[in-house]
């Protein structure tokens, strides 16, 4: 599902805003719900304890090693979701995420996440053989897969992965998008971008560095 033209718009005026202020570091902001509306909440705000996380997790990467949402604690997490078999966006997608782990390379407070939503057929051999294909840096980025219901609760209540639809879908309905979602070593969603879109990556690459200020 493609970044909508009103959310594309909110999201260039959260990016203006995160950085016109002259002297200061840039902030990013805060996303608690699937329209992804940005919020900045001060540490001093009652809000702030109750900013949306990624829940718990359990899933088995391309190597056969489970990663949890522990995983996730301490680093810039860029989360996706592909399937192997797929003869559209996702190529563009694994390119893009690609261009990230080239942007990285050797960080490890950078962690990508690519979780297959067709787990039934994307298993551990599968996902290692897609790796290969693909230059996939195990020690930065994992493939994903599991319990299809698992993936498809956590992507959507979790990453709020279908915009702003998702959280209204079926289990059973298929989950495919082109959004990469970024969260910070909190597990709190910090930005979305069209994976499509070298322009979206560059931003998310500029908003990674940003929030490596953060750890």
């Amino acid at each position: 599902m493609k970044v909508s033209t009103g959310t594309g718009i909110i999201m260039l005026m959260w990016s203006i805003l995160a950085g016109c202020s002259a002297g200061h570091e840039p902030v990013l902001p805060f996303f608690n719900s699937a329209d992804f509306t940005p919020v900045w909440i001060e540490k001093s705000d009652p809000g702030y304890t109750t900013i949306h996380r990624i829940p718990a997790f359990s899933f088995v990467d391309q190597e056969g090693h489970t990663v949890s949402e522990s995983d996730l604690n301490g680093k810039i997490t860029v989360a996706d979701f592909f399937f192997t078999f797929c003869p559209g966006i996702c190529p563009r997608l694994t390119k893009s995420m690609g261009d990230v782990q080239s942007a990285f390379q050797g960080d490890s407070s950078v962690l990508l996440l690519s979780h297959s939503v067709t787990p039934d057929l994307d298993d551990v051999s599968k996902l290692r053989e897609y790796a290969d294909l693909h230059d996939v840096h195990y020690n930065q980025w994992r493939l994903l897969t599991g319990k299809r219901s698992e993936i498809y609760t956590v992507a959507r209540a979790g990453y709020f992965a279908d915009e702003e639809t998702g959280v209204q879908k079926g289990p059973d309905e298929f989950l495919h998008t082109e959004n990469f979602i970024l969260v910070d070593g909190k597990r709190r969603i910090r930005g979305v971008y069209n994976g499509t879109n070298p322009t979206e990556v560059e931003r998310l690459i500029e908003d990674i560095k940003i929030l490596k200020h953060e750890l």
